[in-house]
């Protein structure tokens, strides 16, 4: 029975160290997107043409 007191009390101390890793690693940014805001702009034209066709279409049909 004890060495389930033992596996407890690691388990713990496990997920708290990661839990502990997991927040300082947010905290320094390592989980920040810098990828996607320098393509973005190279798809917004795209987004502007379908938009404008939603909206063409629409008035046609009022």
């Amino acid at each position: 029975m004890s060495v389930i007191y033992v596996l407890l009390a690691v388990s713990v101390t496990v997920a708290i160290v990661f839990f502990i890793a997991f927040i300082l690693a947010v905290k320094n940014g390592q989980y920040d997107d810098s990828y996607t805001p320098s393509i973005r702009m190279l798809f917004e034209d795209e987004l502007v043409k379908e938009k404008s066709k939603k909206i063409d279409t629409n008035q046609l049909k009022d």
